[in-house]
């Protein structure tokens, strides 16, 4: 009986200890999720009022054109941008791992970037990508190209800006997932593979990339997400042009919530956002896993 009394105490001293995150939680996580799932079966006036109308905003929402083109353009982005920032991420964090004098410094500027804002990082690129007077056209006409490049008022050229821009931003952060995952190999393994003759090709196919299969199942997923979720880029960099070229779910959902005031449409577009990045999210770990 006496156990049983110090189990409960000890569930009532845990609960106690947890129910200011679960009130702080909930406030603000599990409510404006319910609220938002319920403003998207409303249609909301100006002065804020409630008409309850269904399904009837995820009907129109799927009858607009410019609501598939926004989420083929932000598929787009995610497609090219995840494998990019996967590879160059691998790349510096086995760079830095190589042990090698400097790695310190280089492991702190490939990292820099990611500690600075979206308006500076786009400021930063808007400079550099400008035509006749930007840094990149200007060391290309160094190298001899003589044709102006446009590259925020050219469709592809405005893509390849947006994930330049986003690499460079946000690569420091995959860099030091990878890099952790590789510390943890031990280096008698190396040793031993070198005895048999492997080469650094050989080991990095049987022994890096099979170890850090769990940090790179990680660093996809949380990349994927966060593509899904590109706003601050295309926004400050190219208004989401050359026309709507550019122009993202996230983009629209604030274009159609904060400037054409349909906030019951931009929460049914945020919800729709919100499945398709789950349903990727368990397809890849379904994929990517282990499947002991």
């Amino acid at each position: 009986m006496r156990q049983l009394w110090g189990r409960k105490s000890e569930n009532i001293a845990a609960y106690l200890f947890l129910l200011p995150f679960l009130i702080i939680y909930s406030m603000f996580m599990l409510y404006p999720i319910i609220r938002g799932f319920v403003t998207s079966l409303n249609k909301v006036s100006i002065s804020m009022d409630y008409t309850f109308v269904g399904l009837a905003n995820y009907a129109d929402m799927f009858r607009d054109r410019y609501f598939w083109e926004a989420l083929w353009n932000t598929f787009y982005f995610v497609l090219i941008s995840t494998p990019s920032l996967i590879v160059v991420g691998l790349g510096l964090a086995l760079i830095v791992n190589a042990k090698l004098k400097g790695t310190t410094l280089l492991r702190s500027v490939f990292f820099l970037p990611f500690v600075l804002s979206i308006s500076v990082i786009s400021s930063i690129w808007v400079f550099i990508l400008q035509p006749y007077t930007g840094l990149l056209n200007t060391f290309l006409h160094k190298l001899g190209v003589v044709q102006e490049l446009f590259w925020l008022d050219e469709p592809q050229l405005a893509w390849i800006s947006v994930l330049i821009a986003t690499v460079w931003w946000t690569v420091g952060f995959n860099m030091v997932l990878f890099l952790a995952g590789l510390q943890e190999i031990p280096e008698d393994i190396y040793e031993a593979a070198r005895i048999d003759g492997a080469g650094a090709w050989r080991q990095f196919t049987a022994i890096t990339l099979p170890s850090i299969k769990s940090v790179m199942l990680l660093t996809v997923v949380l990349q994927t997400i966060s593509s899904f979720k590109l706003f601050g880029q295309t926004y400050l960099m190219t208004k989401g042009g050359p026309g709507t070229s550019t122009r993202t779910l996230v983009q629209y959902i604030y274009e159609k919530g904060f400037i054409e005031r349909d906030m019951g449409i931009a929460s049914a577009m945020s919800y729709v956002l919100f499945v398709v990045t789950i349903v990727f999210a368990i397809i890849q770990f379904k994929l990517l896993s282990n499947k002991d």
